[in-house]
């Protein structure tokens, strides 16, 4: 049986470079996956490009490209990402200048567009999911609108001889499944298969969380040599059922445990997994050990799509403004908590229109709240941190510049102080049916 072998290399933007290289060198992969778009990611790629004409795709792009391609063009592996966030005409023309850099050449790079559907939202009826308001309600706060593309699109590209595909927002395991789509000539109504291919995307789109990076917890969950983690290899058979490994020698782990882990990770209904070309069902998954750093995944099952995309909606909810200090020695959490005091209270005196407020003791407080932290022991050194939420930036900055004030202004101690301000972008939901979007692809050779 024909068997494909994928590779992660990157589960999100700011990833490891290593991993990636070590794929593409050693890993005997037909296609090399870089999964580097969040929810948030987009809606600021759309906030650059807004700035920039040129700008809008993955910052790491470039490097990640100069890194991995000698060795992806020596060895044939072809390249799928969505690291054109914004701009994926930008982003292909990078590659290409890359490309051109590294004297590599013959290599087609595609871009695949027409996720940017801002303009169908803005024009169409729409409702937020979380809200059940209308999306208009957002008004001039609206900064973007993409829907999530499938596989298809990606299959395309790598049917009309693309080496490199780039995309914007698509879904994260249709940057696995459109590969297989083409290598295997699925049908995109092969439901069964396409869901299983859906397993595969989900269980690899994370890099190095699937071989035990983000699975570790020392004493409960030991996973040898992180420093050195070897991110995933898929290898996928014509029906869709996976075996993922790892290049041997790396650190981390592929276990039964891990790859559980990852199958769970996001779900909400295991029998109802929505994706734009499929409706998957993890529920009857099989998972088992077949060697060292060797799990075989099989069972996967799907039914027909939904017919509607997922369009994240990006707009600016607000401004935050934030400080930190330090206090040290005896009294160090008594100073600390008093700092907080001091600024909530001169907020309200100097009549800083915050819409929440929040100050915290980093190490004490600050993540399971002061109810569940009451009881911990006295510190000897602590690090204030408050943050307001405003909806201008010259209110937000005022919050930094209250804990400032904090040098000389009591309690005794202070030091370290640092402040800034920084805009909030919010992500909401909404769906779009399928036939308003029109994605399209454009295909370059070096």
């Amino acid at each position: 049986m024909k068997t494909v072998r994928i590779g992660t290399g990157a589960g999100f933007s700011g990833d490891r470079i290593e991993p990636a290289v070590d794929l593409a060198e050693k890993g005997d992969l037909d296609f090399l996956v870089f999964e580097c778009l969040a929810e948030r990611t987009i809606a600021l790629a759309q906030q650059a490009l807004l700035r920039d004409p040129n700008a809008g795709y993955d910052p790491m792009l470039v490097a990640r490209m100069r890194a991995v391609l000698p060795a992806c063009h020596a060895r044939g592996v072809r390249i799928v990402t969505n690291m054109g966030a914004a701009n994926p005409f930008a982003a292909a023309d990078a590659v290409r200048a890359v490309l051109r850099e590294l004297g590599l050449h013959g290599m087609r790079v595609a871009a695949v567009s027409g996720d940017d559907v801002l303009a169908e939202v803005k024009s169409g009826n729409y409702r937020i999911d979380e809200t059940g308001q209308p999306v208009s309600a957002l008004g001039s706060k609206l900064i973007s609108a993409n829907a999530y593309l499938g596989a298809g699109p990606i299959a395309l590209a790598l049917d009309r001889g693309a080496h490199i595909v780039i995309t914007g927002r698509a879904a994260d395991p249709a940057l696995f499944l459109g590969p297989l789509v083409h290598a295997f000539g699925w049908a995109m109504d092969d439901w069964g298969r396409l869901g299983r291919g859906t397993v595969v995307g989900h269980l690899l789109e994370c890099a190095g969380q699937i071989t035990g990076g983000y699975f570790a917890d020392p004493g409960y969950k030991d996973i040898p040599d992180l420093a050195r983690l070897g991110f995933p290899i898929g290898e996928v058979d014509e029906d869709g059922n996976v075996t993922v490994t790892k290049l041997p020698g790396t650190g981390g782990a592929v276990t039964p445990a891990t790859v559980k882990e990852q199958l769970l990770y996001e779900i909400h209904d295991p029998r109802r997994y929505i994706q734009p070309d499929v409706i998957a069902d993890f529920s009857g998954v099989r998972i088992e050990e077949t060697g060292p750093d060797k799990v075989r995944v099989t069972g996967g099952d799907g039914c027909a799509k939904t017919g509607l995309l997922k369009v994240s909606v990006g707009y600016i909810d607000s401004y935050i403004g934030e400080g930190q200090i330090s206090y040290a020695g005896p009294g160090a959490m008594e100073r600390g908590r008093l700092a907080i005091e001091i600024v909530a209270e001169r907020l309200k005196i100097t009549g800083v229109p915050c819409a929440e407020t929040r100050g915290e003791l980093i190490g004490v407080d600050s993540i399971l709240g002061a109810r569940l932290s009451g009881n911990c022991s006295a510190p000897r050194e602590v690090r204030v941190r408050f943050v307001g939420r405003t909806d201008r930036r010259e209110d937000a900055a005022r919050v930094g510049n209250e804990v400032e004030s904090l040098y000389l202004n009591g309690p005794a101690g202070g030091g370290g102080a640092a402040k800034s301000t920084r805009e909030i972008v919010g992500i909401v939901s909404t769906l779009v049916p399928e036939n308003r979007v029109s994605p399209s692809i454009h295909i370059q050779e070096t």
